[in-house]
């Protein structure tokens, strides 16, 4: 998949990830993520995002595995991920 990056995670455990309930139509049990190089671009991204009316879903918080996080919803409300991962291999 080149620089594409697929990962398969369970419906509940994604959508208790970003603080929304799994049950419902509300989430359709996938998000789109957003890759950046430091957990200050996710602050700044999640901030940029809400200036300019973006709904934030989950403000950015040190994840479990070492990163840094956050989610909004887009227009349509699909829920992306701004995630800043120490491991994530930036070329």
């Amino acid at each position: 998949m080149g620089n594409t990056w697929l990962a398969l995670y369970p419906r509940e455990l994604l959508a208790a990830d970003a603080g929304v309930p799994a049950a419902g139509s509300g989430f359709p049990g996938f998000t789109l993520a957003h890759n950046v190089r430091s957990a200050a671009e996710v602050d700044e991204l999640l901030t940029e995002i809400a200036a300019k009316g973006g709904r934030i879903v989950k403000s950015g918080t040190r994840a479990d595995w070492g990163g840094y996080t956050g989610y909004f919803a887009d227009p349509d409300g699909f829920l992306w991920e701004v995630a800043w991962n120490p491991q994530f291999p930036h070329t």
